[in-house]
């Protein structure tokens, strides 16, 4: 059975002025889209895994099959990655993280904003296109980025929360100013799906 992406969970334009209706279109209608399509083309030569959970392929990537590991690695590193994304902001986000993650997050990085200041040098530095991500690692929270769509899964780590800074997700509106989308995205962050991804990480 192929996989398919999910509608948004809200209006394109639910994520205004932070993220603009155009840049949601072409990244979720387009880009995610064809992430899928290109993963299920791969996977339609190995039918035996084909109807494995995308989360388990990434996350161990040395099981699949040499001539499609590289399309799974890419284009399903990619699917899964955006299906994280979506979740993860909310129109009414932003603000402070709460509960366990919050305290989590103090014991790690000494505050929350030490932490976002981390986070976003981490997805301002990262050469070229990639993600930057909040994960954990043997039960401690590390933030880590990671070049075009490679994803902590495949290092064992559990995902938490991550920011795309492809130009995709943010030329539209800040041109080449990367710093300031990663500024500007935590006015979208859905902390109560942070806070889930946490508690089952743990």
């Amino acid at each position: 059975m192929a996989h398919e992406i999910a509608p948004l969970p809200y209006a394109y334009d639910a994520l205004e002025p932070t993220i603009n209706k155009r840049t949601m279109e072409l990244h979720h209608d387009m880009h995610h889209q064809a992430y899928a399509n290109k993963l299920n083309d791969a996977l339609a030569k190995h039918p035996a895994i084909a109807a494995k959970p995308v989360a388990e392929l990434v996350a161990d990537l040395g099981s699949v099959p040499d001539d499609i590991r590289g399309a799974v690695r890419n284009h399903g590193g990619g699917y899964e990655n955006h299906a994280m994304f979506w979740q993860i902001m909310a129109p009414n986000g932003g603000g402070n993280p709460n509960g366990e993650l919050a305290k989590a997050i103090d014991s790690a990085f000494g505050s929350f904003d030490n932490f976002k200041d981390k986070f976003n040098a981490a997805g301002g530095g990262q050469f070229g296109s990639g993600w930057v991500w909040l994960a954990m690692n043997a039960g401690r929270l590390e933030i880590v980025a990671t070049p075009n769509q490679d994803t902590p899964r495949s290092d064992g780590k559990k995902v938490i929360m991550g920011n795309d800074v492809w130009e995709h997700a943010y030329y539209l509106t800040y041109e080449n100013r990367r710093p300031e989308y990663l500024k500007s995205w935590w006015n979208v962050v859905n902390w109560d799906e942070c806070g889930k991804r946490f508690a089952a990480a743990k």
